[in-house]
């Protein structure tokens, strides 16, 4: 445990062999009251583990019958000696922890069940690590699909034919891109690019906007199956649009 960096989630799941005990007197910090019958040496063993590593006893925390709480049973002996432990800072992420009764995982032994909801803290990227991307749209206009064809034809050292080696011209391909289109600054768009955009597209999008506020002002059933269906139409409008724009695309740069 002192080899793992504090920063990483531990869970340890195992037979410790003690008993915590039911109380938690002195203890508040590592344990709650819901521990089975009184504490032994060996489990204070387990406490002071907790203590020293700033992990909590995961089972003494649920308030459960005693029957979901036992993980040994043997003949007439019934107590709790199989624990889950977890650093402290990540009780929060535990909604649960309780033992399946009826279920075994080695003799005598009952499985006991913890359930977490990891927190992931998702990051934005700032304007600096923005990818910069390639102005491909600028292929639409015929003079710089042109220039376009003649550089990549120069750097394929003439070729018509394109190598076999797909990685090579895919990255030749790329780089003639940049520099014969040039690249975006990088910073965020409030607009996505939309130079497939057609008629059917721009219409479709105008209505389901309008839905949009209707759906906003009166969330009628009638007007929330109204929206849904303009929003799978514009979605499948998208679609047919790209895929016309960019077969219109590859005809006019002669091949794929």
């Amino acid at each position: 445990m002192e080899s793992i960096p504090t920063g990483e989630r531990v869970v340890i799941g195992a037979d410790f062999n003690g008993h915590v005990g039911e109380g938690n007197t002195g203890d508040e910090e590592v344990m709650d009251k819901f521990g089975v019958k009184e504490r032994n040496l060996e489990g204070q063993m387990v406490v002071d583990f907790a203590k020293r590593m700033d992990m909590g006893v995961v089972n003494t925390y649920f308030q459960k019958r005693e029957e979901h709480r036992v993980t040994y049973k043997s003949g007439g002996r019934r107590t709790q000696v199989d624990y889950i432990l977890c650093r402290r800072g990540n009780l929060k992420e535990i909604s649960d922890c309780k033992v399946v009764v009826g279920e075994s995982v080695a003799r005598q032994h009952r499985m006991v069940v913890c359930r977490m909801t990891l927190m992931v803290c998702k990051t934005k990227r700032s304007k600096i690590e923005r990818e910069k991307k390639t102005k491909w749209w600028k292929l639409k206009k015929e003079e710089c699909c042109e220039e376009f064809r003649q550089k990549l034809r120069q750097a394929l050292g003439g070729q018509v034919v394109l190598p076999d080696d797909w990685e090579i011209t895919a990255e030749v391909i790329r780089e003639t891109g940049r520099k014969v289109l040039g690249v975006s600054s990088g910073r965020r768009k409030e607009d996505k690019e939309t130079w497939w955009w057609n008629e059917e597209v721009q219409d479709s999008i105008q209505r389901k906007r309008l839905a949009k506020k209707k759906w906003d002002m009166n969330r009628t059933e009638e007007n929330t199956q109204e929206y849904k269906e303009l929003q799978r139409r514009v979605k499948r409008e998208v679609s047919k649009a790209k895929q016309k724009a960019y077969d219109e695309l590859y005809t006019r740069l002669d091949t794929r």
